[in-house]
């Protein structure tokens, strides 16, 4: 995705952003290249500085469960950023993927949950998979984010860095961005020859300095539970949290929903927004073109 490196791309990008005070290194004067060097890594966390370095090189590919956890200790990752690299680390073995085969196309939505989804009259919600596509939304998702799929924009990263109306559809842009970056690094560790991902990346880093510059920071932090504003067209401004849900019948999605809090002028907002969701076409696909095929479930 980045290059025939993952792991050293990802080490080197933590290694370069950890600042060495933490890290318990006493200062030593100006440096000539930012965060930790290569071994001030490697005494921290027990191997060699050749060993190190060649991991960072990508010519060491194999480290152990035991060396993955002392790098990630010395360089400060917290659980999730632990697991990516543990992944990463897995995956220089060869392919790994979750759940099973990660199709090349869009995995369908079963047609329950698009039917439970659909009687969530005042809870926004969508469906993604791991590339940040959406696949599905009920009435009021589709409604929050119409800006978005009234262009035909299905990506949430793409529509973020490449679409101009999104610098005023997120108030707060720039932690968006960062969020959406740091969301796609976290599940996609296993999707590193998925062409879909491939093309995206390629895409928005050659139309995008900004995405070039985030992403080469290696950040990863899945969706959650977070608080995002939004200037709707319709309603305004609006405060919403969201909480993320793995789907168990479909490993490559995640069940995302909106709700904003009791008493605020957000929930006014979105009480006003299911006004014009309430002329949106419930689940029929056919009537929702960009949702996708079901399955038979």
């Amino acid at each position: 995705m980045d290059s025939a490196n993952p792991l050293g791309e990802f080490l080197r990008a933590r290694r370069e952003t950890t600042d060495p005070s933490r890290a318990g290194q006493p200062w030593s004067g100006r440096r000539r290249t930012p965060g930790l060097r290569r071994e001030e890594v490697a005494q921290l966390s027990g191997v060699s500085t050749d060993y190190y370095a060649r991991l960072e090189q990508g010519r060491e590919k194999h480290p152990s469960a035991q060396v993955v956890d002392s790098l990630a200790r010395a360089l400060g990752l917290n659980p999730e950023e632990t697991a990516h690299l543990h992944q990463l680390a897995r995956t220089a073995h060869g392919p790994v993927r979750r759940g099973g085969r990660v199709p090349a196309g869009r995995v369908p939505v079963g047609p329950r949950l698009l039917r439970l989804m659909d009687g969530w009259h005042h809870t926004p919600a969508l469906i993604i998979d791991r590339r940040l596509d959406v696949l599905a939304g009920n009435r009021l998702g589709r409604a929050l984010f119409a800006t978005m799929l009234d262009r035909d924009e299905t990506n949430l990263v793409r529509f973020t860095f490449l679409d101009p109306h999104a610098r005023d559809f997120y108030p707060d842009w720039e932690r968006v961005a960062r969020s959406a970056l740091a969301a796609l690094r976290a599940g996609s560790g296993d999707l590193l020859n998925d062409p879909r991902l491939t093309d995206l990346v390629g895409e928005l880093s050659l139309k995008s300095p900004e995405f070039r510059a985030l992403w080469a920071r290696h950040d990863v932090r899945g969706k959650g539970h977070e608080a995002k504003s939004f200037n709707h067209p319709e309603v305004g401004e609006l405060t919403l949290t969201y909480d993320s849900f793995t789907v168990d019948s479909a490993t490559d999605q995640q069940l995302v929903v909106y709700q904003a809090e009791p008493g605020s002028t957000s929930q006014q907002a979105l009480a006003l927004l299911t006004t014009v969701a309430a002329e949106l076409p419930g689940p029929d696909l056919a009537a929702v073109p960009w949702v996708g095929a079901t399955d038979p479930a």
